[in-house]
Parts: C-alpha cells; sequence; structure tokens
C-alpha cells in the first residue's frame, strides 16, 4: 500500500474512533478488512497515543475556530498531518502538508483544503 492510501486508511479510522467512539483496534481491522499495513496503523496508534500534545499543537493555530467546530474529518486530517511533522523524521513537513491538501479536497471541500493548508503551514517549519 502507498502512503497516500495509508494517509486515507488512517483518516477513516480515526474519524470512526471520533464518530463512534470505537477501539482503536476496532477501527483499524473495520477499514483494513484483511489486509494489514504498518504505516497506517502507526499514524492511526501515534494519533491517539498522543492526541492531548498534538490538539494542543493545533489549537492555537487554528485562527478564530474552535476545536469543536471542526468537521471529525478536517481534525481527524490535521491530527494526522501533525503527528507526521512532529513525529516522524523520515516524512518532510512539505510532502505531509501537500498530501493533506489534497486528501482534503477528496474526503472534505476546497475550503477545508486551503483552511487546513493554513493550519498546517502554521504549524510545520519548512526546513524538515
Amino acid at each position: 500500500m502507498k502512503r497516500r492510501e495509508a494517509r486515507e486508511k488512517a483518516l477513516q479510522a480515526l474519524f470512526q474512533i471520533e464518530l463512534n467512539e470505537m477501539s482503536l483496534d476496532q477501527a483499524i481491522k473495520n477499514i483494513m478488512e484483511d489486509e494489514q499495513d504498518d504505516y497506517m496503523e502507526k499514524l492511526v496508534e501515534g494519533v491517539m497515543a498522543n492526541k492531548a500534545e498534538i490538539d494542543a499543537i493545533i489549537e492555537p493555530n487554528l485562527d478564530n475556530w474552535r476545536m469543536d467546530r471542526l468537521s471529525k474529518v478536517d481534525l481527524s486530517l490535521l491530527r494526522v498531518s501533525v503527528y507526521e511533522i512532529k513525529y516522524l523524521d523520515d516524512v518532510p513537513n512539505r510532502v505531509s502538508l501537500n498530501e493533506s491538501i489534497e486528501i482534503a479536497k477528496i474526503y472534505s471541500d476546497e475550503k477545508s483544503s486551503k483552511f487546513i493548508n493554513g493550519v498546517l503551514a502554521n504549524i510545520a517549519p519548512e526546513d524538515k
């Protein structure tokens, strides 16, 4: 599985966890069916293990928005991206940011992709 697909599946799993209060294992199982992908699981597990810290990074960068006003899709996508930016050294920030924008265009709308771009641009240092 390519990393783009792993990111999309991580978004879907995190959305299920957020919306249905599903367990991490059950959400991964629902999304992956009989497949397995280490990167996808790493993203979901990493986001969930560091959710409070990730949210603390996102919140001050929302510019006149509150966390509880974000769509669950946008919030989950921001969490995946911030996890990659802050915790994974092998993913350039530019790649994570661009992937998030493209995935937002698929699962959200154009306004969301621009919003996500603005939030992540404030969070992601350009040098990584």
